[in-house]
């Protein structure tokens, strides 16, 4: 499993971590199942502490993406398709919202970028 982060970037790193995790399982690279790295390894792997990527799963498992067997490790949930749909369609939202705020920070105008996403949408 690969993950990448970057120590420059607003978004924590716990954050940083799930959301990579979470595009891993949305784009199937993970599956129902798959092992993820324990604690201690992906900590010792990414050079930070354990604590923030326990954090990450955690967080992964209150959002039900992981299951943590205790002594045994944490594994890719079940596929629950609507969940698989929510994040991805949170991962879109968040792509529009960038590409408005790169809109405006350009100088266009909501109506200017309107009509360009019709003209991308006609394709």
């Amino acid at each position: 499993m690969k993950i990448i982060i970057n120590s420059s970037s607003m978004i924590p790193i716990y954050e940083q971590i799930m959301d990579q995790i979470k595009a891993q399982i949305t784009a199937g690279n993970l599956k129902e199942n798959d092992i993820l790295p324990s604690v201690r390894t992906l900590a010792k792997e990414l050079k930070i502490s354990a604590l923030t990527v326990k954090k990450a799963y955690d967080n992964l498992e209150q959002e039900g993406f992981t299951v943590t067997v205790h002594g045994k490790g944490t594994y890719v949930a079940a596929a629950n398709p609507e969940q698989m749909r929510e994040a991805r369609r949170r991962e879109v939202e968040n792509d529009l919202e960038n590409a408005v705020e790169k809109g405006r920070g350009c100088g266009l105008t909501d109506e200017e970028i309107r009509e360009l996403f019709e003209l991308i949408m006609e394709d």
